[in-house]
């Protein structure tokens, strides 16, 4: 009787583990796509004043700036909308949609301060933008506090 129980608690503990893997993956999975998006839809909206700065683009017009970066908007959506719907609760995912905004909007601050950083050389990160990025994490962390 006991060994049936043991092995029963076993196999039980295992499904449980493997759940907990799934929903885990589902959550890396979903960040991971969030940073792609993230990494595309700053390229759409700020990488033209890059190319506009190294004298690539300076005689384009605007629309055709413009079908540029929809044309990067697309590969950002191509990771954006997956993300959201693996992430999300209402489709077996662990976030719930308040967390899946508050983590977008960390990963997005997070891409663009590393971009800024790194393609945009001459443009300084002040103490105050550091603040403001604390309390937006500071939020990704109110958005997890669990409140029951």
């Amino acid at each position: 009787m006991f060994e049936e129980f043991a092995c029963a608690s076993i196999i039980f503990n295992f499904q449980l583990s493997i759940f907990n893997l799934y929903i885990m993956s589902r959550g890396l999975l979903t960040v991971l796509m969030l940073i792609c998006s993230n990494v595309f839809m700053t390229f759409a909206w700020y990488g033209n004043l890059k190319l506009q700065q190294m004298k690539l683009i300076t005689d384009w017009p605007l629309i055709a700036i413009i079908l540029l970066s929809w044309g990067m908007a697309l590969f950002e959506y191509m990771f954006m909308i997956p993300a959201n719907r693996i992430g999300s609760q209402i489709t077996g995912g662990p976030f719930s949609l308040m967390q899946l905004k508050i983590i977008q909007e960390g990963v997005s601050l997070t891409v663009f301060t590393l971009i800024v950083a790194l393609v945009f050389k001459g443009e300084p990160i002040r103490w105050n933008h550091l603040v403001a990025f604390g309390l937006i994490i500071l939020a990704v962390f109110f958005a997890f506090l669990k409140t029951d």
